[in-house]
């Protein structure tokens, strides 16, 4: 085999039409070999002798793409140094852009022996890892182009590529579960026709199955295991040819992008799949564990563990520091995704043990020219001491608001005394966002997610029913701030499901007319269920897969037109936070762009917020108070409206505000009465309209 010196850059392997450079960083490595595989598998190996900068490299003419490879490196094996170098050990290239094959699990994965963890394990791990793959850059991207749609316009939609798909009548059955089974007309259509404008996809980075999983018959589904951040996960592809997941991925984008709709990555640069000190030997351990992870102070030889997985990525490390942002740019300038939604985004924050919001990570992202133009979306906490960091984040991001969520079930579950902290999180969470010069879209608004119950659970079970994960129904929140409306899992009793389909409408209506971007969890508006299961992480199957026989066409519908009512009126996606002050109307005396009202139409009083009726209230938004201007300075007015929240456990009637807020009112929207009325009941100022308990109305202004 002929090797050339090649160059240091780029990391990973480089296919130039000729041959390939192939490039690996190891400060700790005395040496390093590039392991090729032929087609029967047979293991060629060649020492990579050019260093620079740490970085071992080589060109080998004629590689191309399709080829199978990995790495062996050589160098000190002494964990309570933090060195961890076997070349026993094969090694997934941490910049491969496609992996061929699974983990097979074997104690031969381990850098040390089972039965005795303190000696080296020299047994051959090849036999059982992946195989990294050589793929092919050019793609045919066409005229495509990120659809960037404003925040305020922006709608997610949180999926998961198999669940989708998986089970959809529509898609030919060999494309289920796939890239191009999301990419199918049919799939596209829904989407469109529902309205959301972003998908956000579950982890799709190359993850691992854990080894108690597989011997248990079961799955690491949602993928938050990951050991490639830059290989599509090759299980989503249709198609078995080598690195084909990376031109599938690619198709998909492109579909996707040509309907308008972004693509969203739901990543883990927190963990990785090598887990804790007892955890196997896949990749970055065995290459430089030092610089990759981070080691605890009293004792290099275990991990800092701020994500619960055994590890914490060590994001204050330069090299750690280079793999994620070039991770992140691949993504952006190679596959055309629109954005990411950072996992455990806490863990990225962490100086030694403490979270600090001006980490090197959120620096180098604030400064890059390109991370720094997409969409950038945290979850602003871990499992560390100080983690929960909500509202904390730099002014680039946006954040799962966990506070609303929280806050919105427990009005609709008649928690008391929430209503004054719900007035906050429907209006965009200013207490959170405004003080440091955000904005109401940097409030990812959410009431369910792929952790936790799905909507319908949410509103039929009091307790987790996790049994079907073998942990003895330990794992998953206990905590779920969710309401079985009197039953606990199926009924038949005609009134609670009413009351349940009812429940359902009012989270999904209060989601989508609150300030901020609203995040919807796939299958929510057609009902879907996993029987009460919350941390369904392990469950590849029906259970988790979108049932899409059994959809709520009503519930669907329902959605689509909320989603639309929310497009049309600017009331509802604001740039800007209400500031509450008087504002000149087109017609009348100034009045202030909300108001806030008793069901009885008094103006609320601070000791209003905190009475019998603390879970009612009329919310008065004012279409002439939006003062918000286009790109060509345009003035944006809209309609007005009332919003009656009923989160009591009785009737009321509420009455309309006076003549200065408007003549008459019309119904717009009722969770009671989802369909649409032929002719629609009208208010005069100064009216009453009953308000079921535990429900929702909408009244526009007529003019």
């Amino acid at each position: 085999m002929q090797l050339w010196p090649g160059e240091r850059y780029p990391m990973g392997a480089t296919y130039d039409g000729t041959g390939t450079n192939f490039a690996i960083f190891s400060e700790v490595a005395d040496s390093v070999e590039l392991c090729l595989f032929d087609e029967a598998d047979n293991e060629e190996r060649v020492a990579l002798t050019e260093v620079d900068a740490f970085v071992w490299h080589g060109f080998v003419p004629g590689v191309g793409p399709g080829a199978r490879y990995g790495f062996r490196v050589h160098g000190s094996y002494d964990p309570a140094r933090g060195l961890r170098c076997n070349p026993h050990k094969l090694l997934l290239d941490p910049y491969a852009k496609a992996i061929d094959g699974q983990v097979r699990w074997d104690p031969a994965l381990y850098g040390y022996e089972l039965d005795a963890p303190e000696r080296m394990s020299t047994r051959d791990s090849a036999p059982f890892m992946p195989r990294s793959v050589v793929t092919n850059p050019y793609f045919d991207w066409g005229s495509d182009r990120l659809p960037r749609v404003p925040y305020h316009h922006t709608v997610i939609y949180e999926a998961h590529v198999k669940g989708l798909t998986m089970i959809h009548p529509g898609i030919p059955e060999e494309l289920r579960g796939t890239y191009a089974g999301l990419a199918h007309p049919v799939m596209i259509d829904y989407l469109k026709r529902l309205g959301i404008t972003a998908v956000e996809l579950m982890p799709v980075h190359e993850f691992v199955h854990d080894d108690r999983l597989v011997a248990e018959g079961l799955a690491n589904y949602w993928g938050y295991n990951t050991v490639g951040y830059f290989a599509p996960h090759q299980a989503y592809a249709s198609l078995g040819k080598l690195g084909q997941q990376v031109q599938e991925f690619r198709g998909m984008v492109k579909a996707l992008h040509a309907a308008g709709i972004e693509v969203i990555l739901d990543v883990v640069y927190n963990h990785t799949a090598e887990g804790s000190h007892l955890g196997p030997t896949l990749s970055l351990r065995g290459i430089d564990n030092r610089q990759y992870y981070r080691l605890r102070e009293d004792d290099l030889g275990l991990y800092v563990d701020t994500t619960g997985c055994g590890n914490s990525l060590n994001a204050g490390s330069p090299q750690s520091l280079q793999l994620i942002m070039d991770s992140l740019r691949y993504w952006v300038q190679e596959m055309h995704v629109d954005g990411f939604r950072f996992d455990l985004a806490a863990s990225l924050a962490r100086d030694f043990y403490e979270v600090d919001r001006l980490a090197t990570f959120f620096e180098v992202v604030q400064q890059d020219p390109v991370v720094s133009t997409v969409k950038l979306i945290a979850e602003p906490w871990d499992i560390g001491p100080g983690g929960y960091q909500v509202g904390n984040f730099p002014p680039l991001w946006m954040e799962w608001n966990g506070k609303y969520r929280d806050t919105t079930r427990d009005l609709w579950r008649g928690e008391p005394a929430t209503l004054a902290e719900f007035a906050s999180r429907i209006c965009g969470s200013a207490d959170l966002y405004q003080d440091d010069g955000r904005k109401p879209v940097s409030s990812v608004n959410f009431v369910t997610a792929h952790d936790g119950f799905t909507l319908t659970d949410l509103v039929s079970y009091n307790e987790k029913h996790n049994e079907a994960n073998g942990e003895d129904n330990r794992d998953g929140e206990s905590h779920n701030r969710s309401w079985n409306c009197g039953v606990e899992g199926p009924t038949d009793d005609p009134d609670i499901l009413a009351l349940r389909a009812r429940q359902r409408r009012n989270l999904m209506a209060t989601l989508l007319l609150s300030q901020g971007v609203p995040m919807i969890s796939h299958g929510d508006e057609l009902g879907r269920t996993q029987h009460g299961n919350n941390n369904a992480y392990c469950q590849d199957s029906s259970l988790t897969w979108m049932d899409w026989d059994g959809a709520d066409e009503r519930m669907l519908e329902f959605t689509r037109r909320l989603i639309e009512f929310r497009r049309a009126h600017r009331v509802f996606h604001r740039r800007h936070f209400y500031t509450g002050r008087p504002v000149r109307r087109q017609a009348g005396a100034p009045i202030p762009d909300l108001e806030w009202f008793t069901f009885d139409g008094r103006q609320m009083t601070d000791d209003d917020w905190e009475t019998d009726f603390g879970r009612s209230v009329a919310l008065f938004l004012n279409g002439d108070g939006i003062n918000e201007r286009g790109s060509r300075g345009e003035r944006y007015t809209d309609d007005s409206f009332l919003v009656f929240f009923n989160a009591s456990e009785i009737l009321l009637d509420f009455v309309v505000p006076g003549q200065e807020y408007g003549d008459k009112w019309q119904v717009l929207i009722d969770t009671v009465n989802p369909d649409p009325a032929a002719d629609p009941a009208v208010v005069p100022a100064g009216g009453r309209i009953p308000v079921l308990e535990r429900s929702l109305m909408v009244l526009g202004r007529m003019v």
